[in-house]
């Protein structure tokens, strides 16, 4: 039976349009009514895309240094715990984003659990870029720890215990034995993480602010333009998201084919 075709294939084209057509419509406007080439010389937008990728960029190696023990232990970990830990680690994606950007205010800011110490001795994150980071870190990391878990989890250990015979520290395991082996999901995460931080608007809002070269990220001048009924600039930040979100989820499932294509050479 060809499950491909009839009312199946109807109804798969039909739910594919309705979730493509908005976005292509969006970046069609940008395109041909020439806003996206304006956009690109915007002040607005030139800053937030600078800000963007610099703070994604740092947010993105924040993932990496503490998602990855982080990730390995949930992998190789059955303890009673566990289960907790994991709750943790996904309950920022299923968290409405204005309540990320609450919490994270009510921990880090002037009055908060460990804001407070901080703002005794000066230091003030709310409202700042370093708080941009710190918003893109929350909402992202689950998506890179979940990858990576899936990955270390398929690790032949078998492998790794053989070097172990041999005489290989457990670091030098790492590097040559269970990174590589996990690193087409390692890379996955780390891609689908870095979008997620680009995208991120409501806890950055909430604990950042909008200030133009501060904490103004792209999802901002998008929200920002509209609100002063700039339609079209507001059209080209959002396509210049879209397309950034494209290429990156293009690349995943790159590295997805590349891999079926190594397990079955």
């Amino acid at each position: 039976m060809n499950r491909g075709s009839g009312p199946l294939r109807a109804v798969a084209w039909v739910a594919a349009s309705f979730l493509a057509l908005p976005v292509i419509v969006l970046v069609a406007r940008a395109v041909l009514g020439g806003s996206l080439v304006d956009a690109l010389t915007s002040a607005a937008v030139v800053d937030a895309l600078i800000l963007s990728a610099v703070t994604t960029t740092i947010s993105l190696g924040i993932v990496l240094l503490f998602g990855t023990p982080l990730a390995v232990f949930l992998a190789t970990s059955n303890g009673r715990g566990k289960v907790l830990l994991e709750t943790a680690v996904d309950l920022p994606i299923v968290l409405p984003p204005s309540v990320a950007g609450l919490a994270l205010l009510l921990v880090f800011g002037s009055r908060g659990v460990i804001g407070s110490w901080f703002d005794s001795v000066g230091l003030t994150i709310p409202f700042t870029t370093f708080a941009v980071v710190l918003a893109q870190v929350f909402v992202s990391a689950p998506f890179y720890v979940r990858a990576a878990r899936a990955g270390f989890t398929t690790v032949d250990h078998d492998l790794e215990d053989a070097a172990r015979v041999d005489g290989a520290a457990e670091r030098q395991i790492f590097r040559w034995i269970t990174a590589p082996m996990a690193s087409p999901a390692l890379a996955a995460g780390l891609v689908t993480s870095w979008a997620r931080a680009l995208g991120e608007f409501g806890a950055t809002i909430m604990f950042a602010g909008a200030i133009q070269g501060v904490t103004q990220t792209l999802p901002l001048v998008v929200y920002g333009e509209f609100q002063s009924s700039d339609l079209e600039a507001s059209i080209a930040a959002a396509t210049i998201l879209v397309l950034a979100a494209a290429a990156a989820l293009l690349l995943v499932r790159s590295t997805h084919w590349a891999t079926a294509l190594d397990s079955r050479t």
